[in-house]
């Protein structure tokens, strides 16, 4: 009889390492009682176990999958406080609805995201229906230099006071964005095409995105769009009614 590859051999016996850590993890937990001593043939008593009651495995596994995401949620929830006013109160990101809102709701998004792009509308719904929300925009350009390019050409047009009518367009435009469909939809909306490119150049716009890519990777957000409202992270696309609840959640629970 041939002896098993050493790839084989190796998966075999981290598999069952794998196996005797998870019925420690029982016996830790009190899932599983063996008494006040642990017998000598342990390994051999715990892989038998483990084979005949597989669905003790997957409880114990279910637990510490909780357990992560519990702590995962408690160390944001931590670092949220922490960050409170880089979050919710930078002074260079543009904003909507309520300057002085009782709730701030912070989107991270990219234009050439599509379900950025379908959350517009309901987030505008949102603004419209509740006259103490504040938006906070988190430009997070992370679909391609065209990506890069709208988000820098967005915060230029601050300078000329038409962000939100900008921001909007881009949003609604049915292609890819890139430099010159920017600069095109920049020109129907009213901006002075040659200044908004002189602005773009200044230091402080990409500084202002370098800061929020870095909150995104500290705040572990993955994908856009992203909603930060309280002390929660909503991550994708959600319906109306959705954002709505954890608005009011934010609202009845100010301090998380």
């Amino acid at each position: 009889m041939s002896k098993p590859s050493s790839g084989i051999a190796a998966t075999i016996l981290s598999a069952f390492a794998v196996l005797v850590a998870v019925l420690a993890l029982l016996v830790a937990t009190g899932t599983l009682d063996v008494g006040r001593s642990v017998p000598r043939d342990f390994e051999a008593q715990a892989r038998q176990y483990l084979l005949d009651n597989p669905e003790v495995v997957v409880e114990a596994l279910q637990r510490l999958e909780e357990r992560r995401q519990q702590a995962e949620a408690n160390e944001l929830q931590t670092l949220i406080v922490e960050r409170h006013d880089e979050i919710f109160n930078d002074s260079t990101a543009p904003v909507a609805g309520n300057p002085d809102g009782d709730v701030v709701l912070v989107e991270f998004f990219d234009y050439n995201c599509p379900y950025c792009r379908k959350a517009t509308s309901d987030i505008r719904q949102a603004i419209e229906d509740d006259p103490n929300l504040k938006l906070v925009f988190k430009e997070w350009p992370i679909l391609g230099p065209g990506s890069e390019f709208a988000a820098r050409a967005a915060l230029a047009s601050l300078k000329q006071g038409k962000y939100d009518a900008f921001h909007h367009a881009l949003m609604g435009f049915p292609g890819r964005i890139g430099e010159n469909s920017t600069l095109t939809i920049a020109g129907d909306v009213g901006l002075d095409v040659e200044q908004l490119k002189r602005d773009m150049q200044d230091p402080a716009i990409a500084a202002a995105i370098e800061r929020n890519r870095a909150l995104a990777d500290d705040l572990r957000i993955t994908g856009t769009p992203t909603f930060v409202v309280g002390d929660e992270i909503i991550r994708g696309l959600v319906d109306l009614a959705t954002l709505k609840r954890f608005i009011a959640d934010a609202r009845q629970n100010p301090e998380g």
